[in-house]
């Protein structure tokens, strides 16, 4: 074979291959811009917290915490459903405790992760299910477990997972992000965890564009060459 056909057939064949990904490139670029970064992150889903001042009378006092959780680390006041309460970090992990009896509220109850997740749900909609998971699902892949997952009714099927040991909400997700997340796994190429934006086939795929661009290269100088050549056999 010669090279200018060797150039154009290889040239031909790798085009294919990164045309292909680069129209999953062009879609999932045009999702990613058209949905705004806000929208997907679902703020709008989440209450604001009330800004109110916390009585400290009739509390336990901060040093007795050292008491109820050994190896404390640190401690924070909060309100949760009207109700004062710690959250504490020690040795043993993190923790719950009522700021006026000490009493050790976690790990939450379906209830209480149902009552927390109401809460702090924006929007109108009821508690659809709520599930309790020791292994984290793909969508929160990188958050500690174990979980409530909170699902609300509602368009894009909004869900909270909250932490079963502070009460707090870890992360929110629905429907919108998801197709995000879909199309990310598509622009990055990471088909895997949906992660690593520096994986093998991201970087062969740039390679093959580069390999792409320089046979198209070499063949266009060798159409002026040949055109030339035929100008100068017709003179």
């Amino acid at each position: 074979m010669r090279w200018p056909a060797l150039a154009r057939t290889t040239h031909k064949w790798i085009a294919l291959v990164v045309a292909i990904q680069a129209v999953f490139w062009t879609l999932s670029g045009v999702y990613m811009t058209a949905v705004h970064i806000d929208i997907i992150h679902g703020d709008r889903l989440v209450k604001a917290p009330p800004v109110q001042p916390l009585p400290l009378a009739g509390l336990v006092e901060p040093a007795h915490l050292a008491h109820l959780a050994p190896g404390l680390k640190s401690a924070r006041l909060e309100s949760q459903l009207g109700q004062p309460v710690y959250v504490v970090d020690a040795e043993g992990g993190k923790a719950l405790f009522d700021a006026r009896t000490g009493e050790k509220l976690s790990p939450l109850g379906e209830a209480q992760a149902r009552a927390r997740a109401k809460a702090l749900f924006a929007e109108e909609g009821d508690v659809v299910s709520a599930e309790f998971i020791t292994k984290a699902p793909l969508e929160v892949q990188t958050r500690p477990v174990p979980l409530w997952r909170v699902e609300f009714e509602g368009a894009w099927r909004p869900t909270f997972y909250i932490s079963p040991y502070t009460g707090e909400l870890v992360t929110r997700r629905h429907d919108l992000w998801r197709t995000f997340d879909f199309v990310w796994m598509f622009h990055i190429m990471d088909y895997d965890d949906r992660q690593d934006v520096n994986n093998p086939l991201i970087r062969i795929l740039t390679w093959m564009a580069v390999a792409t661009a320089a046979s198209g290269g070499w063949l266009l100088i060798y159409s002026f060459r040949r055109k030339r050549r035929v100008r100068k056999a017709a003179a």
